[in-house]
């Protein structure tokens, strides 16, 4: 298989009135488990229920109530992990993160602080074809989602609905490798694209099932250099935390405001507050949401209820054995195997849905061929309408039959455009359609070149023409074309018509 070359892409450099900056970005990354039970209890995860009908004894943190570990959503944490090239750590323990909120019931969060279950990893993220960057991961851990509050019910009240508490996410933290909005929003994509893959979590941004907290600081160009070859994270700028963002639109719109903010302080004279901010993208701005808290700020401590994990090498391998062939690695193949370009390949990769779909239709077919009308003809009739592949009209195997007839000589490809509008919008067989509505490709050079005689006899002022200038004989290519309805074998037409304007 033919490895991907790739080069560095460059650092974001934005020109303030005192000099350059560059920017510093890291994301710590929520994805909510793709499990039916919540992690230490047996409650639905459904999205869309009743509020407060997802909640058991445990959720609700009824006195006497013990956490269990659902060991299905530790199976999919080091099946993450593995994805990303992470080590796995054989021994893990959850802590208690003490703090308070309303849809909070127990006023701790079940997290992972000291022991997380996955360590270093790293993902390469494409920024186009050909440049890519190396992101560090620098761990997943586990831990229980929060409640939600609602506060457009009652003018007056607030109300809390716990059917996400002790639902089961993963967070993954990258180190501050980041270096522009775009990069930014390129990783959360990248990481969607992994764990959708790996089929750990929806990757459902609207529903908040994923969604990010986004780092953000500044520093004078040279100093990032200098943070990778001493580690000090001093040089980096004091940074900001922006809370839940669920979009990567707005992930760039929020880095390039609070960059810029942070830049017109500093160079005012003043300096950067290490806090929380809420993005608002009505007002493209950040907010202050409250003064950045430390880890000691939590009151750590490891969690009394829970036993740490140990699990065994083996069951770390037989995960591993199930893995799927990852975008990158599929993405190399299609380029190897298929001969399509890059940007093809990264097209069709995008979504495992996707790729899948391809390659049912590629299968004992032209390859390239069937990228392009995967890619044109049908991905640019499911966006013009709205549609997702899994609601496509058209299924792998009825374009993979639109595509057989092309490759016996029995349509064209103007033809086939056309069979492709029919069972778009109808549906049915595209054989027995082609057979059915007089549809088949006229092959018999006896009968195009009838066509072609009769028009040349009714048009001898063109013909005249275009012995002068060749070019002109397409004129004649589409009168036979319209003459016989577009069913003429293209090719057969453009020899014929030659041959005649030749004598």
């Amino acid at each position: 298989m033919a490895e991907l070359t790739y080069s560095e892409p460059k650092a974001k450099v934005i020109a303030g009135a005192k000099g350059d900056w560059e920017l510093v970005i890291g994301l710590e990354v929520h994805a909510q488990v793709a499990s039916k039970a919540k992690l230490f209890s047996g409650a639905s995860t459904e999205f869309g229920a009743e509020p407060n009908s997802n909640v058991s004894f445990v959720d609700s943190a009824m006195p006497g109530m013990l956490p269990v570990i659902n060991e299905f959503c530790l199976e999919q944490a080091v099946r993450t992990g593995l994805g990303i090239k992470a080590d796995i750590n054989l021994y893990s323990a959850f802590d208690r993160k003490n703090y308070f909120y309303p849809d909070l019931p127990q006023g701790y969060q079940i997290s992972q602080l000291y022991h997380p279950i996955v360590g270093e990893g790293e993902i390469l993220v494409d920024m186009e074809p050909g440049v890519a960057r190396k992101v560090r991961v620098e761990r997943i851990h586990l831990e229980q989602d929060a409640g939600k509050s609602v506060h457009d019910m009652d003018p007056n009240m607030s109300f809390v609905d716990l059917n996400r508490t002790g639902v089961a996410l993963m967070e993954i933290v990258s180190r501050p490798d980041i270096r522009s909005p775009e990069e930014a929003a390129a990783y959360v994509g990248k990481m969607r694209q992994i764990l959708r893959y790996l089929g750990t979590c929806d990757g459902n941004m609207q529903n908040g099932n994923m969604r990010a907290d986004v780092n953000v600081s500044v520093c004078k160009a040279g100093d990032y250099e200098k943070f990778r070859e001493t580690g000090d994270f001093g040089v980096l700028g004091t940074r900001c935390e922006i809370k839940n963002m669920n979009s990567m639109r707005f992930i760039q719109q929020a880095i390039d405001y609070e960059a810029r903010r942070q830049i017109a302080i500093l160079e005012d004279g003043g300096e950067i507050d290490q806090e929380t901010r809420l993005y608002d993208p009505d007002k493209n701005e950040t907010r202050t949401m409250r003064s950045k808290e430390e880890a000691h700020d939590y009151r750590y401590f490891p969690c009394p209820d829970l036993l740490p994990l140990e699990i065994e090498q083996s069951w770390v391998d037989g995960i591993a054995e199930t893995l799927p062939e990852l975008p990158d690695a599929k993405k190399a193949r299609f380029v190897a195997d298929y001969g399509m370009t890059e940007y093809d390949a990264s097209v069709l990769t995008a979504d495992v849905v996707d790729a899948t779909f391809f390659e049912d239709v590629a299968k004992g077919r032209d390859g390239k061929q069937a990228a392009n009308w995967v890619i044109n003809e049908l991905f640019g009739r499911l966006n013009k309408e709205d549609l997702s592949i899994s609601d496509s009209p058209i299924s792998a195997q009825q374009l993979g039959g639109i595509l057989d007839l092309m490759a016996k000589g029995d349509i064209s490809g103007k033809i086939a455009k056309d069979l492709f509008e029919i069972v778009w919008t109808e549906g049915g067989d595209p054989a027995e359609i082609v057979e059915s509505r007089g549809m088949k490709q006229v092959t018999d050079t006896g009968a195009i070149e009838a066509a072609v005689n009769e028009i040349i006899a009714a048009n001898p002022d063109q013909v005249e023409k275009a012995k002068q200038n060749p070019k002109l004989a397409g004129w004649f290519v589409g009168q036979v074309m319209k003459a016989t309805g577009g069913k003429a074998n293209p090719k057969a037409v453009n020899e014929i018509i030659a041959k005649k304007l030749a004598q």
